[in-house]
């Protein structure tokens, strides 16, 4: 029938050109803690413990962590309304997100400015400043 579990996800779950054959060993020594955030990517290699595909894409946080498998929260909408979902996936289909990198980093940069700024007795703005307007110019109409 055309209602299966799977349907339409041909590609969705297709493995890359030249990327078919034996999982990297890699995806399976990574360390996930209850708390992190990683995306959910099904892969099609591994048929178990498979996020349906309305999940594919999405990331979400770890809530639980067992031998070969995590436990997940992710965010579904259904209808008008978003529902925390809990769902189980096998590591084969997840892996750490990278969302929060470049705010880690600029919380890291803001404490050490912070510091900085109070030994030397001066106060210093952290906020991000909007990218300011360019500068004045003359435009030559001539050229062509």
């Amino acid at each position: 029938n055309s209602k299966g579990y799977r349907r339409g996800t041909r590609d969705l779950f297709a493995r890359k050109f030249r990327t078919h054959g034996t999982i990297p060993l890699s995806t399976y020594m990574k360390v996930y803690k209850v708390g992190d955030i990683v995306d959910i990517r099904g892969n099609g290699a591994v048929q178990k413990g498979m996020p349906h595909k309305v999940y594919h894409g999405k990331t979400g946080r770890v809530y639980n962590v067992t031998a070969h498998a995590l436990g997940v929260i992710v965010n579904k909408r259904v209808r008008g309304r978003i529902l925390p979902k809990r769902i189980n996936i096998r590591v084969e289909h997840v892996k750490h997100s990278k969302c929060r990198e470049d705010f880690l980093k600029r919380v890291k940069e803001n404490e050490r400015l912070l510091k900085e700024a109070k030994s030397a007795g001066k106060i210093v703005k952290l906020k991000r400043q909007p990218e300011p307007p360019k500068a004045a110019h003359i435009v030559n109409g001539a050229e062509k």
